[in-house]
């Protein structure tokens, strides 16, 4: 199979100021701009230090002498005084009063009390006011107002694509990656893997090139704008801002001339993620985050499914693009795949993007937006200002010069999506990918336009979601984590009780099993409700895979979630044997 690229009150304390303050630091601290209030430190010595009543005597009495109604405002948490200066001052009157401070020799420290302010919200890239898909509150991710809180620190994503042409606007965040085509011709490198993950070019010279009905294109340089939307350097002071600005990017290789074939991409995810790969070096720097903006006709496979049910295990969030063929997801591969975040395609008015795709199997919406309007001509560029902007190269062939150009595509959405569970995991590194991809979905807001056919739980908002995995931790999963051996043709059942839910289940009900066994073909899984209802998860397929492990989603909306949840496995055939290891629900 081959896949291609998508597009208070004061108290007494005391002070701790040091007793003997440096003179060059109260100078460095004179009134630059008005001033409201005063901080002043006395020494421990001093009565101000430990009487609210003295400070206030004391605020009183040095206003006065500068001409200024002082007075006594509260304790700070240091010991410190607030000293109101009756209003907002102007810089010379408010050193006036210091002054009298400074004279003090009670007196530790006098200092304003400056204003701080955001650093994050408005980068000075040049091209980052053409981002409306980072801040415009139609249907921008509401990007910025995450930024005061994470970053992307200390997470790397790999980028699954084309690989990297050089560009200095990714450069800063590019980490060692791997070129995963096997095949010399389709790399254009002169081999086959290799450690350098370069993106040689994906043209095709004619039509026809690459199979029946194939068109003769140029390089798309695919990768490297994926690259740039999810951590391009910011603050610069030059073109675009990424969403996850301080993530690191992994390039990984695996779509050159005629897209890449799933024995390429399977190993990608499993070396990306930390896995081992026959005759690949390991992963110096394994990605908490995988990006695959790709895909193909058809439903996912068991290699797909192993991969990524592997990577997730390692704790990996696999990032994929829903599809641009305007039909039903479930349709597409990896797109179809469990334990991934499917990601459709938003446009600027909010609406879903006229060629994305769609369905229940879709669990998010982001901005992919259009270049052109959907009754536009195909092929023209009639509203570039609507798509989505990063980093490229003007090479039409082999590399040139390094441009930024607008795409459109769930190839655009998904790296939006990819960012921000960057900045997830770097905000709270104990997240795993099930409660990562929860936060994105219960924290979406409704798409401003429509979407006909179903673009999961909405839009997904940075700040929201950041804002809820930090201020407090994510809901826990029920878990069972005894084991239950699993004999051959033998039935066995592992309960969790419920309890604290009100109502029913969700119609997305994640049910992580973790089963080892030699021969998940023998092996029949089905989770059973409090009812007695059974809800099949897996039955007698993957032949002599080893074990299960892997997260299923579940219509349990017509369940009570309150009572005992059963997970029952019937082994069908002797020979092969196991355990139930552990298994959750996430409500």
């Amino acid at each position: 199979m081959s896949v291609t690229l998508l597009a208070g009150t004061a108290t007494a304390s005391v002070a701790v100021a040091s007793e003997t303050p440096a003179a060059a630091p109260a100078a460095a601290l004179a009134p630059t701009v008005p001033v409201e209030n005063l901080i002043v430190g006395y020494k421990s010595s001093a009565s101000e230090a430990s009487s609210n009543s003295a400070a206030a005597s004391d605020a009183t009495a040095k206003g006065k002498k500068a001409g200024k109604k002082a007075k006594f405002d509260r304790r700070l948490g240091t010991g410190a005084a607030l000293v109101n200066l009756g209003g907002t001052v102007a810089p010379a009157e408010a050193a006036d009063v210091m002054a009298q401070f400074r004279a003090d020799p009670d007196v530790a420290y006098v200092e304003p009390d400056t204003r701080a302010y955001a650093t994050a919200v408005t980068p000075n890239d040049t091209e980052y006011a053409k981002q409306w898909d980072l801040f415009e509150s139609t249907a921008g991710m509401n990007v910025p107002a995450a930024w005061d809180t994470t970053t992307g620190s200390g997470v790397t994503v790999a980028v699954i694509d084309t690989g990297y042409v050089a560009h200095s606007d990714a450069a800063p965040n590019i980490v060692a990656g791997y070129d995963f085509i096997s095949t010399a011709s389709y790399a254009r490198d002169g081999g086959g893997r290799d450690s350098n993950p370069a993106d040689e070019g994906d043209w095709n010279a004619t039509d026809g090139e690459c199979g029946v009905g194939s068109k003769a294109s140029n390089s798309s340089w695919h990768g490297t704008h994926v690259a740039g939307t999810i951590a391009a350097a910011t603050n610069n002071s030059k073109g675009i801002a990424g969403i996850a600005y301080n993530a690191k990017i992994q390039p990984v290789r695996v779509l050159g001339k005629c897209g890449g074939s799933t024995s390429d991409i399977v190993d990608a995810i499993t070396w990306a993620s930390g896995g081992s790969v026959a005759g690949v070096p390991a992963n110096a720097t394994p990605a908490k985050v995988i990006n695959m903006s790709l895909g193909g006709p058809g439903a996912c496979g068991t290699s797909y499914q192993n991969a990524i049910n592997a990577a997730v295990a390692r704790g990996t969030t696999v990032v994929v693009a829903a599809g641009n063929s305007n039909a039903d997801a479930a349709g597409y591969s990896p797109a179809s795949c469990n334990n991934v975040i499917n990601v459709a395609a938003s446009n600027r008015a909010g609406d879903r993007s006229y060629y994305s795709n769609y369905g229940s199997i879709i669990d998010i919406a982001a901005p992919g937006g259009e270049t052109r309007r959907a009754t536009d001509t195909p092929g023209t560029v009639t509203t570039p200002e609507n798509a989505i902007l990063s980093t490229l190269n003007a090479g039409t062939t082999t590399p040139g010069s390094e441009i930024y150009k607008p795409y459109q595509g769930t190839s655009m959405a998904a790296p939006h999506v990819a960012g921000l569970a960057a900045l997830l995991k770097s905000a709270n590194s104990a997240l795993t990918p099930a409660q990562i991809e929860t936060a994105i979905k219960n924290n979406a807001r409704p798409l401003a336009g429509t979407c006909t056919g179903g673009c999961g739980a909405g839009l997904a908002d940075a700040a929201a979601t950041v804002a809820a995995v930090t201020s407090t931790p994510p809901a826990p999963a029920f878990e069972n984590t005894t084991d239950f051996t699993i004999g051959d043709n033998t039935t066995v059942e592992s309960p969790i009780t419920v309890t604290g839910k009100t109502g029913n289940a969700p119609a997305a009900l994640k049910v992580g099993v973790n089963i080892v066994h030699s021969y998940i073909g023998d092996l029949k899984v089905d989770l059973v409700a409090p009812d007695g209802s059974v809800y099949t998860l897996h039955n007698r397929t993957g032949s002599g895979t080893d074990n299960i492990n892997q997260v299923y989603t579940v219509n349990a909306s017509s369940e009570v979630a309150n009572g005992t949840w059963k997970l029952r496995v019937n082994d069908n055939a002797g020979g092969d044997t196991g355990k139930i290891d552990s298994w959750n629900l996430t409500f």
